[in-house]
């Protein structure tokens, strides 16, 4: 049989429950400090891996385009998402761990892209897309040649001279090879001083890691001047 209203109010000891417009209990100043903390590492982990990431520019492969010092920041998520090789040097078991999850739009001839470099995955190169699947590349006398027609290549530059050319380095002479299916070839603006896709071949699309967007900041080491900063490289644009 239920009680009486009455009973069950008498019933109730004091204090067992808060008075009304108590406000709750307050957060230390540390917690607060260490979620905020806590957040703000998880984004940046989660931008770094997946979405932006800054790299400096070691060498001239790619001058003029890209000179040695400038600071650069590259779109991952332009061509798809793609799971890094490990996160922190570490790999969780069961994730697909350098390979697309999905793909948004296919990598392009003349992309400028940062990736795994083949024959040591430790290490990441920047160089420009010459040729995707089904092309066919050559290099003659230190032109580029594509699917048997000169490639307009306005970005290329070049030092040595046409008669200091050798006939069997692939630096000058080079292919025809054809680009075989998940595959590109790559090789450095700077054609003459470039380690690239004609010395070890080609990059698997999957190692592909995001398309260079902007410079960000500039630093000349080799500057004569007080603060070698490269001011007008500022927010260039990567073509």
């Amino acid at each position: 049989m239920a009680q009486p209203a009455r009973d069950l109010m008498k019933n109730r000891s004091p204090g067992a429950e808060p008075r009304a417009g108590t406000p709750p209990p307050q957060k230390s100043v540390f917690r607060e400090y260490a979620e905020a903390m806590g957040i703000a590492l998880a984004l940046a982990i989660i931008i770094r891996t997946f979405l932006v990431q800054a790299y400096k520019i070691p060498s001239g492969s790619m001058e003029p385009t890209l000179l040695v010092g400038d600071h650069i920041l590259v779109n991952k998520l332009i061509y798809g998402l793609r799971v890094p090789d490990s996160i922190f040097g570490l790999q969780i078991p069961g994730l697909p761990y350098g390979q697309y999850l999905f793909h948004l739009e296919p990598v392009h001839r003349g992309d400028v892209v940062v990736f795994v470099f083949p024959p040591d995955p430790t290490k990441d190169f920047i160089k420009r897309v010459i040729g995707v699947a089904g092309d066919t590349v050559e290099v003659k006398n230190g032109a580029v040649w594509l699917n048997g027609r000169p490639m307009p290549d306005p970005h290329a530059h070049f030092e040595v001279a046409p008669q200091d050319r050798s006939q069997v380095a692939p630096r000058d002479n080079f292919g025809p090879v054809t680009v075989p299916p998940g595959k590109l070839f790559m090789m450095g603006d700077n054609r003459d001083r470039s380690y690239d896709s004609r010395f070890w071949g080609f990059v698997d699309d999957d190692q592909v890691e995001g398309r260079a967007m902007i410079i960000y900041w500039s630093w000349d080491s080799d500057g004569t001047s007080l603060i070698p900063i490269r001011w007008r490289r500022f927010g260039m644009i990567v073509h």
